[in-house]
């Protein structure tokens, strides 16, 4: 691997994403930039529009399936730092997102709770608009700071120009490999208000002799229950939760649930229901299955792993297959959160 020096931008050629990729997977791209500050980001930018090579943006590497070398550029973000001003959380878009939970619990700022443990950096959580157990990034976020890559311009975006939706942005589609990500300011709330009626957080609270829990009681039993049903990506490759849940038809919603008694859903309003994909999977008898070096968790069906020197084109093919039986068994198609690269 030869590594040059752009002023302060770290500069990498024929360099591994495996440490970038929570899957595992070995592979490679062409050049790596990362980017500190952002006055490197707009550096970056600047080498992005003079290079005539393709290039992806990439996070921590936990919603991200590599299916071969990359032929191009790769870019990441370093940005540290943490800063608040009252409930105004402002945070390097490469800060790890539970660190992020962690500082507010620690800083009286209140409403990511449900959303501790989950992987990846600050940067991602505004584009994927991660979410869990009944609360989502976009009811947190204020404002955006990026850097333009084709005009080199710092824009600031708010959190209406987004265009959030569940696991959507516009950051994803429309703004796709537009946009450097240094900064995201968060909007919490001095008051904390527990969220408890999603999954089995009273149950679990329940359990702890734990009626009214503090922030940081509900915070541990969100890492709990994420422990006990995600692997940890240092002993088994995965990217958490693979597949959305599908967002159906009232409609749809009544035929399944005269056909399977007890079927979990969420009710997302008069007309729409959402059906947990880890379910469906399971009923259609992955769980714990493998193909070949790919498998489907044993304690969560949402969940594709590497049993082991898997490429990411057996997971793609174990991914396909799932989706197929859904398809057949629910008539619903599934998508998978991940980003297939």
């Amino acid at each position: 691997m030869d590594i040059d020096k752009i002023d302060d931008v770290k500069d990498l050629r024929n360099y591994s994403l495996k440490a970038h990729n929570t899957f595992g997977i070995e592979a490679r791209c062409q050049r790596f930039l990362e980017y500190a500050t952002k006055e490197e980001a707009l550096q970056v930018a600047g080498i992005l529009r003079e290079s005539t090579l393709p290039y992806i943006i990439i996070g921590g590497g936990s919603n991200l399936l590599l299916t071969k070398d990359f032929e191009g550029i790769v870019v990441h973000s370093a940005v540290k730092g943490i800063d608040m001003d009252n409930t105004t959380v402002c945070c390097g878009s490469g800060e790890a997102w539970d660190d992020v939970v962690a500082y507010c619990i620690d800083h009286a700022c209140y409403g990511a709770e449900n959303l501790s443990l989950i992987p990846g950096d600050v940067g991602a959580s505004a584009v994927q608009n991660i979410g869990a157990y009944g609360v989502e990034v976009k009811d947190l976020i204020a404002e955006i700071e990026a850097v333009e890559i084709a005009t080199g311009q710092v824009r600031h975006f708010l959190n209406t120009d987004c265009e959030y939706a569940y696991r959507q942005s516009k950051f994803k589609h429309d703004w796709k490999n537009r946009y450097l990500i240094t900064c995201v300011m968060y909007k919490m709330n001095a008051q904390f208000t527990p969220h408890l009626d999603y999954g089995n957080i009273r149950t679990e609270l329940e359990h702890r002799g734990i009626a009214e829990p503090t922030p940081q009681q509900l915070r541990d039993v969100i890492i709990d229950i994420r422990r006990a049903k995600l692997p940890d990506p240092a002993k088994m490759g995965n990217a958490g939760s693979f597949f959305m849940n599908p967002i159906v038809s009232r409609e749809k919603y009544e035929q399944l649930a005269g056909q399977y008694q007890g079927m979990p859903h969420y009710t997302i309003d008069a007309d729409h229901e959402k059906i947990p994909a880890g379910w469906m999977i399971e009923k259609c008898g992955w769980k714990g299955r493998s193909m070949g070096r790919a498998g489907v968790h044993d304690k969560q069906a949402l969940v594709l792993v590497n049993r082991g020197g898997a490429t990411g084109q057996e997971i793609v093919a174990l991914c396909e297959a799932i989706r197929q039986d859904v398809k057949t068994h629910f008539d619903i198609d599934i998508f998978p959160e991940v980003n297939v690269v």
